[in-house]
């Protein structure tokens, strides 16, 4: 028998990634599939030739199957319903981004597994590049010293159409949470506050703020400033952002796509023996071997249930990339300084 017993709810485009990641795994068997359509649940079994259950409720689908394992890939207004529900029903839930739709639910998600004993994990999938992990350690080994400035910049025009298009904040909601987290990451370190502008530029073509300027603040006096654009036509940033971190002895860069470097300031030593010189260049090395993208943080998702741990993007710390997001919208709203 299957140690997971996978409900997957929601079978939109977005679901096919995670369903054919179950299938990979000998430990795993998807047991039922759910959508407030069912022939939208029937047709993605079908398509993968999957013999399970075909429900449009999440308890019913639970409750007939014994799943054990929700893949909660549905909408972020649905994401609360469906995680407390499978949360309540003893099962443990790998969910999209954003956990919910505000930070009153996440809250409450939290609690929720927490008291329950279950693991909610959420995904992240920009966290798992060799690239990412490479200038994490960069940051951390090349000797740039203490972290007091961290830059990112994300510029992008695509053009989905759809409901991003209609969004009051498609930036901030939809893409920052990303990035936001990615800063987290790569520094290890929280925001304290954050001010932001966000706006609509000249040539947009979302009904709403589709840039945004954030200034995070850290505990110690460091800061994070985030730049962003999804509607910048030209000269395009990776997806992953552009990245600048200046330490207390050095610098640290990557262009979201190619091996990270660093240049790091020499000793007074140092510089009287590399004739002038007054910085070593540090090469990252991309030694990390994990799985790309949503397949990188579903091996560890499942791992963590596996071993016993929680999975590095736990509820618990995911609830503080999305308190990033909601920090910054409500500055924005209110055009000040906000305590996260």
């Amino acid at each position: 028998m299957s140690t997971f017993r996978i409900a997957v709810i929601g079978c939109g485009s977005m679901s096919k990634a995670w369903i054919e990641h179950s299938l990979q795994r000998e430990d795993s068997q998807i047991v039922a599939m759910v959508d407030i359509r069912k022939e939208s649940a029937a047709a993605m079994a079908e398509r993968y030739g999957i013999r399970c259950g075909i429900y449009d409720d999440v308890r019913q689908a639970i409750t007939e199957t014994g799943a054990n394992l929700v893949f909660d890939v549905t909408i972020p207004e649905s994401h609360f319903a469906v995680t407390s529900a499978a949360l309540e029903l003893g099962c443990d839930v790998f969910g999209e981004k954003p956990m919910t739709t505000s930070m009153e639910q996440a809250r409450r998600l939290v609690a929720l597994a927490e008291r329950e004993g279950r693991t909610y994990a959420v995904m992240q999938n920009r966290r798992y590049l060799p690239q990412i992990r490479a200038f994490r350690d960069v940051i951390a080994h090349s000797g740039i010293g203490e972290i007091g400035f961290v830059n990112a910049d994300f510029f992008l025009g695509p053009h989905f159409g759809g409901f991003r298009d209609a969004m009051d904040s498609p930036l901030l909601l939809d893409m920052a949470i990303h990035t936001f987290d990615q800063a987290r990451f790569i520094t290890g370190k929280d925001p304290v506050s954050v001010y932001c502008h966000e706006f609509n530029p000249a040539g947009s073509w979302y009904a709403g703020n589709a840039a945004a300027i954030c200034i995070f603040e850290y505990a110690d006096g460091g800061v994070f400033c985030y730049r962003g654009s999804w509607c910048a036509e030209g000269s395009p940033t990776s997806w992953e952002a552009q990245w600048r971190v200046n330490g207390s002895r050095g610098t640290a860069i990557w262009d979201g796509a190619t091996a990270p470097i660093a240049e790091v300031l020499l000793t007074a030593e140092e510089q009287a023996g590399a004739g002038g010189s007054r910085f070593r260049r540090v090469e990252a090395e991309l030694s990390w071997n994990g799985r790309s993208g949503h397949a990188g943080c579903l091996d560890e998702m499942f791992a963590a249930l596996v071993e016993g741990r929680r999975p590095e993007t736990y509820c618990t710390d995911n609830i503080k990339s999305m308190a990033m997001v909601y920090g910054a919208l409500e500055s924005a709203k209110e055009g000040r300084k906000v305590k996260l």
